[in-house]
């Protein structure tokens, strides 16, 4: 398309899955253990709807991607520094807090109120990506809420792959129950893409895709705007991790129905 788009990545930070993750409760509510300590990446649902942008704007020439995150300020800076070296966009900040307790709503306003801002954003062009659910609650539904405040109603979850067509249209694979895919057609922008993990993998280091990168970057960085998110009206009765429970018992000559009826009777409680 000689028009391109335009591609907005919405993509939160996350604590790094292999640290270990213990909730605690705080004066302001739940909270991680010394989570400002926890090393930080980008949510890895969002980074394959980055890379998909990214590989989706170099094959349509005037497209361009935006990537908008909603973090403090400090660790964006820190995850930007590798996240930059893997594909070119421009970032959009929202200095606000980024974790498992602030609500899906609330975020998805502070977002599309950020995409709103952006200078020459084109929304007949727009194509609206990030993952279709984060890693930090998982709620799936962020990027339903942040197209509904923007107007697109033409929304997709669970992707997998997205071709377009010679005449704009798109072409969109969407994970359904059973391991098949569904295969939508849309007659073109714009639309939201809730990604799952895409079809490419995580594209090497290129350090001067970094330093082009980081010539927006910093200054994005330091006239990002406060976003008032949380939980406010949410009360949380407990947080903790998951218990380990087992019992082993070694029984011979047992018939199968029996050893069923014991598993049902044990999962009913």
């Amino acid at each position: 398309m000689s028009t391109g788009f335009h591609i907005v990545v919405c993509g939160g930070i996350v604590p790094d899955p292999l640290q270990t993750l213990e909730p605690v409760s705080t004066p302001a509510g739940p909270g991680l253990k010394n989570e400002m300590m926890l090393p930080a990446i980008l949510d890895p649902w969002a980074s394959h709807a980055l890379f998909e942008a990214a590989h989706l704007a170099k094959g349509a020439p005037g497209s361009k991607v935006w990537l908008v995150s909603l973090g403090p300020k400090a660790k964006l800076q820190q995850v930007m520094m590798s996240v930059a070296q893997k594909a070119p966009f421009e970032l959009v900040v929202c200095d606000g807090p980024a974790g498992g307790f602030t609500e899906s709503a609330e975020a998805a306003e502070a977002l599309a109120a950020a995409i709103e801002a952006i200078p020459g954003i084109d929304k007949t062009r727009l194509l609206l990506f990030g993952g279709w659910q984060s890693a930090s609650r998982g709620a799936g539904t962020t990027m339903q809420l942040v197209g509904e405040r923007l107007g697109v109603t033409e929304q997709f979850q669970g992707v997998d792959r997205l071709t377009v067509g010679a005449d704009g249209s798109l072409t969109i694979m969407e994970r359904v129950e059973g391991g098949a895919y569904q295969v939508s057609v849309c007659q073109g922008a714009p639309a939201v893409l809730g990604w799952a993990t895409g079809e490419l993998p995580e594209p090497p280091n290129n350090p001067q895709v970094g330093m082009q990168n980081m010539r927006f970057i910093m200054p994005a960085l330091q006239k990002a705007k406060p976003a008032k998110v949380g939980a406010d009206g949410v009360t949380f009765a407990a947080v903790e991790l998951p218990k380990q429970r087992r019992e082993t018992r070694i029984v011979k000559d047992t018939p199968a129905e029996d050893i069923a009826r014991e598993i049902v009777a044990w999962i009913r409680g």
